[in-house]
């Protein structure tokens, strides 16, 4: 059911955030109807049949298959457009103006659609017709500078800070922003979501940082870029990491105190920065010493602020997530829950449809005569 519930979403299949926020309104009641090609699209990713029921960020919609360059297909999705409420598409500049369904052409059937536009760089722009991917958005919007240690490349996790981060779920955002101007004004817009824009948006904390000259440049000297001890990933024993993020000063003492650091000069001046490539040196042979199973028995749950570094599979089984239910299994593949959660109205992760399971029912449910 979910709290949009009643909402009629368009998406017209494509790669990249698009189809994340199209999940991401599925999982909370959204009608979902997802327009594919017959044949896969030779730019994706080969999917096995085997493997079909594992694209999750399909989940919970329905799937029609239409041909978007015959004219029977285009005025098939216009009429579509006359009871929706979104349409979202993650095409290049251009592409669906060139299909016949432009903003003009969706919005001139129903004024109270909210167009959704994913791309990399944005409508506009010198870069907007370029191609791109994650890692070059994140660059050029300049969170990935601030990654990695003095010396080292910059890295980030893959799509999880742009892609997904600064697109789709800022698409989603702007979507549920023109809902509720339509549901005010009976007024549609069209967003122009931009992977840069929204990656740029979600740095204003670490831009406050910086302002505050808790962000040093060059990068890997300062609190959120790698240079303090006590903000750090460190190996263990056993070649596991852990993390510490012990910011506050009443959680940094209880860091050195667990870890029997409170005498040692190096770290007497919490915020001297002159101290700490020794201090990291010297906490991180302590570290070396114990396996990360060790060190979760001493530092986990407590307010030294930590956490061991697992993968998805260690993650899924951590008793915390466990209690929160933050993956869950559907059709046997075990993957993310939506999130947040809500009270009333929670969400819920569907099924991944056959591509085409749903054409002859959505098609035939329309009141039409041209089809």
């Amino acid at each position: 059911m979910g709290p949009l519930a009643g909402t009629t979403v368009i998406e017209i299949a494509a790669l990249g955030p698009a189809p994340i926020c199209g999940m991401i309104l599925a999982d909370f009641g959204a009608e979902v109807i997802l327009i594919e090609r017959e044949s896969a699209n030779p730019n994706a990713l080969e999917v096995t049949a085997d493997h079909s029921r594992s694209m999750f960020y399909k989940r919970g919609k329905k799937s029609i298959v239409l041909d978007l360059k015959q004219p029977q297909g285009v005025d098939a999705i216009l009429h579509l457009c006359e009871s929706a409420d979104v349409l979202i598409e993650g095409f290049r500049p251009g592409v669906m103006e060139r299909l016949g369904l432009g903003p003009d052409d969706c919005l001139a059937r129903n004024e109270r659609l909210v167009y959704g536009r994913q791309t990399g760089w944005g409508q506009t722009g010198p870069l907007a017709h370029a191609a791109g991917h994650d890692i070059n958005y994140v660059a050029l919007a300049g969170a990935l500078y601030y990654t990695g240690h003095d010396g080292e490349a910059p890295f980030t996790p893959p799509t999880v800070v742009g892609d997904i981060g600064g697109g789709a779920m800022t698409l989603a955002f702007g979507i549920l922003a023109a809902l509720q101007h339509a549901n005010k004004t009976g007024e549609g817009q069209v967003i122009d979501s931009a992977v840069t824009d929204g990656t740029t948006y979600m740095m204003t904390l670490l831009a406050s940082a910086r302002q505050m000259g808790l962000l040093a440049e060059p990068r890997g000297r300062s609190v959120f870029s790698g240079g303090a001890p006590w903000y750090q990933s460190f190996e263990c024993a056993d070649g596991e990491y852990i993390t510490v993020g012990s910011l506050e000063p009443k959680f940094y003492r209880l860091l050195l105190k667990k870890c029997n650091l409170q005498d040692d000069p190096d770290f007497a001046e919490q915020f001297s920065t002159k101290d700490w490539p020794r201090a990291i040196n010297t906490l991180g042979k302590l570290i070396r010493q114990k396996t990360r199973a060790k060190w979760c028995d001493l530092l986990e749950g407590s307010d030294v602020c930590f956490a061991p570094v697992l993968n998805l599979d260690e993650a899924s089984k951590h008793p915390h997530n466990l209690v929160r239910e933050t993956f869950v299994n559907v059709d046997g593949n075990l993957q993310p829950a939506p999130a947040p959660k809500l009270s009333r109205t929670p969400a819920r992760a569907g099924s991944v449809a056959e591509v085409g399971e749903h054409t002859d029912d959505i098609l035939n449910a329309q009141p039409r005569n041209e089809v």
